[in-house]
């Protein structure tokens, strides 16, 4: 049987992997939002799918870390994995946020400029 000191290495491991891929997500929030200044909005769009597939993944190592819970194994407490969700989560908005700006400003830019909106 793993001890818990093992648990807690690969919840520490899993919550790093959890940063790391919304950190990635947040790079690409942010440089989207940088085309969307620059009405580069077909490269916006791009940069949102792949922070969308960061997030995807992020989010798959915290529902199997739930889901052990929910299945009966006892949790175990991780600042870590607290502060992965708390990433996680706020990066999440910021991408919904980002989704949405982009496609207000595209229309908008498409309206004063006459294209079809």
């Amino acid at each position: 049987m793993i001890d818990r000191e093992e648990e807690l290495e690969k919840l520490s491991l899993l919550s790093m992997q959890m940063i790391l891929h919304a950190g990635d997500a947040r790079n690409d929030v942010m440089k989207a939002l940088t085309c969307c200044e620059e009405e580069e909005y077909d490269s916006a769009e791009k940069l949102l799918e792949k922070a969308n597939k960061n997030i995807v993944e992020s989010h798959k190592l915290q529902t199997d870390t739930v889901q052990k819970e929910a299945q009966g194994e006892e949790p175990i407490f991780s600042l870590l994995f607290a502060h992965a969700q708390d990433t996680l989560m706020t990066v999440k908005s910021e991408y919904e946020l980002a989704k949405r700006l982009v496609r207000v400003f595209r229309r908008l830019d498409e309206k004063i400029d006459g294209r079809k909106a």
